[in-house]
């Protein structure tokens, strides 16, 4: 089976840690004769824009639901994104997998100042 291209749709960041993507899905029940599983997400590029006239500390974790815990920083930690621009991250070879298990959240020094667009690909384990 093949992946299929994912476009994660803005998400203005605030200033204390929230969930921004999570492909875990509640129920699996399926069709008769197949056994489902919970879906991946292999995230390829994230871009954070500013839309400020002052630069915006930014930091993305990886982890449990809201966790903003020390050691868990993913892609950009304290990072300060620059007064009207962007700036992106993109993974290396096979992108950063995500299970079901595992969230993006994160925060900016400045609420709604920065919005974030990502892209990947989701799949089946």
């Amino acid at each position: 089976m093949q992946n299929k291209k994912l476009n994660i749709e803005p998400v203005a960041l605030t200033t204390s840690a929230a969930n921004i993507l999570n492909c875990g899905i509640t129920s699996l029940a399926g069709p008769t004769g197949y056994t489902q599983t919970q879906p991946y997400i292999l995230l390829t590029h994230i871009r954070l824009t500013n839309k400020t006239g002052s630069a915006v500390s930014v930091t993305l974790y990886k982890g449990a639901t809201g966790a903003s815990a020390a050691g868990t920083e993913f892609a950009f930690a304290a990072y300060s994104v620059p007064a009207n621009s962007f700036v992106d991250w993109y993974a290396g070879a096979g992108g950063a997998r995500f299970d079901s298990g595992d969230y993006l959240t994160g925060l900016a020094g400045a609420a709604t100042a920065v919005t974030l667009t990502a892209e990947g690909e989701i799949g089946l384990s």
